[in-house]
């Protein structure tokens, strides 16, 4: 996604962006993330520019821009998802946040229509979608997601047991969230909802089936919704929310970021507009900011103010350690390896995540191909266990 005819496809999509219903305007919100998607800015345009006169190569691959996600909250989730597990692991559960987006959205849009349009609005979410089941390990990553979907079986199986509570001719009123308090469903307290085995139906209509490692029906489970906001997910039980994406001990850390979003306490937009000429004084300081949040240590400060244009420090892992050791052949450890990325990228001085990233980019390339052209399903295979030749064996090594 980092090279210029990916950015010149998306930038299209600015063009093609729907009109109001005046015909005349564009729809500004959506035309806005497609801009911080893709990094259309002055000032990122002049980045670009003095980083390809430093780092001669980047001119030669087309690269210079970092893709990120739409908001700041979506990509500070994901850097928490990049902590303390591997990289199909990651995507399973940014795959099963944005799942659990369209439950949520369906069960709180059918509550607010009659049972015929309920029929109707989600008449279409049976249609399935291709998946992929990434395990790390493949027992113990079954095994997480089995239990997950057998949470959604239960609050979908507990929704349908519920009587009508409004009487005919009182207005509708819309579901609450629901919550999971072990094997129970449970709702805020005083809130009321409505809830009808119509609706239920077409959720659960299909097989229930928990083990994921098979052809999975769950209906509504069978597509993706949007990532979801924090207004969505600060009112989540966080047991329910760790259960059901196999977050773990992240689940109370992005509930805990949700809510301060929501609440006012943690501020968005005035920490992008505070990024927005990202000198290097100006760094010590947003990083000092983002450390109180709960769950933001180095490494994931060091990747939430690289998705906010600071390329200077470089958020290192075992990625990075494994990058060093097969492409420069210099032995890190974890104590040792925040100086060695700057001893061979110090030299690109403002920009030495881009250098670093388009070197390690171009590595993957070498392996698995054109990364822009390849399916979603096969974006867990981009690990280190399958770019490490092996004797005798027959490399994994994709053509």
């Amino acid at each position: 996604m980092q090279y210029r005819q990916e950015i010149d496809r998306r930038r299209s999509v600015v063009v093609e962006l729907p009109l109001d219903d005046d015909g005349v305007t564009f729809d500004l919100a959506k035309a806005g993330q497609v801009r911080r998607m893709v990094r259309l800015s002055v000032e990122e345009n002049k980045r670009v520019k003095e980083f390809s006169e430093i780092y001669g190569e980047a001119k030669e691959r087309g690269f210079g821009r970092v893709f990120r996600s739409p908001t700041l909250f979506e990509d500070m989730v994901k850097c928490m998802l990049l902590c303390n597990c591997q990289w199909s692991r990651t995507l399973s559960m940014a795959e099963a946040l944005c799942e659990l987006q369209l439950e949520l959205n369906c069960l709180s849009s059918a509550a607010s229509f009659s049972v015929a349009d309920n029929r109707n609005q989600l008449k279409g979410v049976t249609a399935e979608s291709e998946h992929f089941t990434p395990r790390t390990p493949a027992g113990k990553e079954s095994r997480k997601r089995a239990r997950a979907y057998g949470c959604s079986r239960n609050v979908l199986e507990r929704l349908a047991e519920v009587e009508e509570i409004v009487d005919e001719g009182k207005p509708d009123v819309s579901v609450a969230p629901a919550f999971s308090d072990g094997n129970e469903v449970a709702f805020r307290k005083g809130d009321i909802f409505q809830a009808t085995t119509e609706v239920c139906e077409v959720s659960i209509s299909a097989p229930l089936n928990p083990d994921p490692s098979e052809n999975r029906e769950l209906s509504s489970f069978n597509q993706l919704g949007n990532f979801p906001s924090p207004k969505e997910l600060a009112g989540l039980d966080e047991s329910f929310l760790a259960k059901r994406c196999g977050l773990g001990y992240r689940a109370g850390r992005i509930i805990n970021l949700a809510k301060g979003i929501v609440e006012g306490r943690i501020q968005l937009k005035e920490l992008e507009e505070a990024c927005s000429n990202s000198s290097l004084s100006n760094y010590d300081k947003m990083a000092e900011q983002l450390r109180e949040i709960d769950g933001f240590g180095p490494f994931t400060c060091a990747n939430v103010l690289m998705c906010l244009g600071y390329y200077h420090v470089i958020p290192t892992d075992s990625e990075t350690i494994r990058h060093l050791k097969q492409v420069h052949a210099k032995t890190s450890t974890t104590s040792t390896v925040q100086r060695d990325v700057e001893n061979f990228y110090g030299k690109y001085s403002p920009f030495q995540f881009l250098a670093y990233w388009s070197e390690v980019w171009h590595f993957y390339e070498g392996w698995f191909g054109k990364l822009s052209e390849m399916h979603h399903s096969q974006y867990k295979l981009i690990t280190a266990a399958n770019m490490r030749p092996k004797r005798n064996v027959k490399c994994k090594k994709l053509r």
